[in-house]
């Protein structure tokens, strides 16, 4: 599995809600903040959205705060 990607903005609380909870299932991550770098937010248009926060994990796009959905993608779920 490649890292997941996770675009965030700085101004978001699911935003570091998902990253608390992929830090407690120990799941390495790259974070993208679009506050921070307008080319993140072109990405996030390129995906097909600019809701934050959006994870992508091989291929794979999940918007908002979906934990599950994140341990399903990487396969970890019970």
């Amino acid at each position: 599995m490649k890292t997941p990607i996770v675009y965030t903005s700085s101004t978001c609380p699911y935003c570091t809600l998902l990253k608390q909870f992929l830090d407690s299932q120990g799941i390495a991550y790259e974070e993208r903040n679009v506050s921070l770098n307008r080319r993140y937010m072109a990405e996030l248009a390129e995906l097909g959205t600019l809701g934050v926060p959006t994870t992508v994990i091989d291929g794979q796009v999940i918007v908002g705060y979906r934990p599950q959905a994140i341990l399903d993608a990487v396969g970890t779920a019970d």
